[in-house]
């Protein structure tokens, strides 16, 4: 299988034509038809030679993703399952908002982190996405878009699909320059956000880097206890050495972090919870934000069940009394696969 070509950031493309004997300034032609234009086979590419178009179609693909299904929701939620190269399927979703246009890319093949609530566990990693397979998402939802309307364009990314983002750092990072690029499709930094469950190391790292995207945390419990029970990550970073990177990276950064919180009934969601969570985050509270997410049921997990709106609300009343900044988060799609990984995993059973 040949690589995408969107694996490439502009630089190594800029390397990569003047290796091959190419002149500089072919790179700006070339990244404004990907990215710009958006045109999906290089012989479309009607400034550059004939024998540079050879070369591009001998080493490279476009797009490495086949649309399988694409379900939309009465809200204009598209959720689609593209196949890979290898078979493999990965979910992405379109989402709208009051303030544009955002898309949820995946970043791995399965899930090695074994959230016990998950959809998106349900199959184990098989590999890692590479970064022209993260790109390729965004591409084939603004390739929809323009087929529908020459005035949508894709307008904030959140990496929060199947898979940990931190696992898949080096490919997420350069997935987030090219979708940053100002001669590309130019999506602002701070109209990205990415969500890992909490791998400490990747957190300093990711403080250190300087790219002002924004970064969500899946909390998901107060205390350690909880968290351990529902979240396999907790026992090799528990609360106290995430504390910690959050500490540094607020300190880098001077950047606020949302933390994620799915409203589990009876497990993380009663008044003592919300008030453990407000202690928790007492000292932050000035740089951080919470997200009160709804649980979406998963057939396979059906000890869990979503917290009651009631209680969700008053868990809310209760972190906004403790000065917590905090919202409860919109439903997008509720009435099509709306949690990470179903779609995927009742597509394989069909398969069976």
């Amino acid at each position: 299988m040949k690589p995408s070509i969107y694996n490439l950031t502009q630089q190594e493309l800029a390397d990569w034509l003047v290796k091959n004997g190419e002149k500089k300034f072919r790179v700006t032609q070339l990244w404004d038809w990907l990215y710009v234009k958006r045109v999906q086979a290089f012989t479309e590419m009607t400034n550059l030679s004939k024998e540079l178009i050879r070369r591009l179609t001998e080493e490279f693909s476009v797009n490495p993703l086949q649309e399988v299904v694409a379900q939309e929701s009465s809200d204009g939620t598209v959720k689609y399952l593209f196949e890979l190269e290898d078979k493999h399927m990965i979910e992405t979703v379109l989402m709208r908002h009051q303030y544009g246009l955002s898309v949820c890319v995946t970043t791995q093949i399965g899930c090695n982190i074994g959230c016990t609530f998950c959809a998106s566990g349900l199959l184990k990693k098989q590999r890692n996405l590479t970064t022209g397979e993260i790109v390729a998402q965004i591409m084939q939802v603004q390739h929809y878009l323009d087929e529908k309307s020459q005035n949508e364009r894709v307008s904030h990314i959140v990496v929060m699909g199947i898979g940990e983002p931190f696992d898949n750092y080096d490919a997420v990072m350069n997935f987030l320059y090219i979708m940053n690029d100002p001669k590309g499709l130019a999506i602002g930094a701070r109209h990205m956000t990415v969500s890992t469950s909490g791998i400490v190391p990747k957190i300093k790292q990711f403080a250190d880097n300087g790219l002002q995207v924004n970064l969500a945390i899946s909390l998901h419990a107060p205390n350690n206890d909880v968290r351990t029970a529902i979240m396999r990550i907790n026992k090799a970073y528990p609360l106290e050495k995430l504390m910690d990177a959050v500490d540094y990276y607020l300190a880098k950064t001077n950047r606020r972090i949302t933390f994620e919180y799915i409203m589990l009934s009876h497990v993380n969601d009663r008044i003592e919870h919300a008030r453990e969570l407000a202690q928790l985050l007492h000292n932050k509270k000035k740089l951080v934000y919470v997200n009160l997410i709804p649980y979406n049921p998963v057939d396979e997990h059906d000890n869990y069940q979503r917290s009651q709106s009631d209680d969700i609300l008053a868990f809310y009343q209760e972190l906004k009394r403790h000065g917590i900044n905090c919202v409860i988060r919109q439903e997008h799609g509720t009435d099509i696969d709306a949690a990470c990984g179903q779609l995927r995993s009742k597509q394989m059973k069909k398969m069976k």
